[in-house]
């Protein structure tokens, strides 16, 4: 990713933030990620580590329409996806989809902490104030409905290197970045 690109995206996540009053922490850890697929209008996602304990994490995240947090699992991780503000699509699967595009059965995923039939592979829109509990081994992507989404996420331990597995083997975790600007925020690894 350009640094250019990266300091727009958080300049518009900051912005995002402050208007709908989400006060940040101090020097919070600001992580901006095209999944290493080159693409970040597509395939990008904003994000900030609020707490990153052993036993638990959460997250703050922004994405505009357009941006898909490609198909993923964890092998270890528990967690709840929040839709703070607008509306989010997410999708599901109870095991490895062959592909993102074909539907499968239905199964039960827990929502507002009701367990809910969904269909493996349908758009579920996920109102603001909504959640979804993912337990480990469940496929999931997700993209804004609408033009802008803020995005929680609650979960145990997390672990970005080695418990994410995504579908596609071309996505990575952590961007490749090329210097075109000074970086206006710091990210891991930089």
């Amino acid at each position: 990713m350009k640094h250019s690109e990266i300091n727009r995206a958080w300049r518009d996540a900051s912005e995002c933030f402050r208007r709908h009053h989400w006060a940040l922490p101090p020097e919070p850890h600001w992580d901006i990620t095209d999944f290493g697929l080159g693409n970040f209008r597509r395939h990008g996602l904003t994000l900030i580590n609020l707490a990153s304990e052993p036993e638990y994490c959460e997250k703050l995240m922004y994405a505009t329409v357009g941006q898909t947090t490609p198909c993923h699992t964890h092998a270890r991780k528990k967690e709840d996806i929040i839709c703070r503000v607008g509306e989010l699509i997410v999708r599901v699967w109870s095991e490895r989809p062959a592909d993102v595009t074909t539907a499968g059965p239905f199964f039960f995923v827990p929502l507002n902490g009701a367990r809910i039939s969904i269909q493996a592979g349908k758009d579920f829109l996920l109102p603001a104030g909504s959640r979804i509990t993912l337990t480990a081994g469940v496929w999931h992507e997700f993209r804004p409905a609408t033009a802008e989404c803020i995005i929680g996420e609650v979960s145990t331990a997390n672990d970005d290197v080695h418990d994410n597995f995504f579908l596609d083997p071309e996505v990575g975790r952590f961007p490749e970045f090329e210097a075109d600007e000074p970086l206006q925020v710091s990210l891991p690894g930089r």
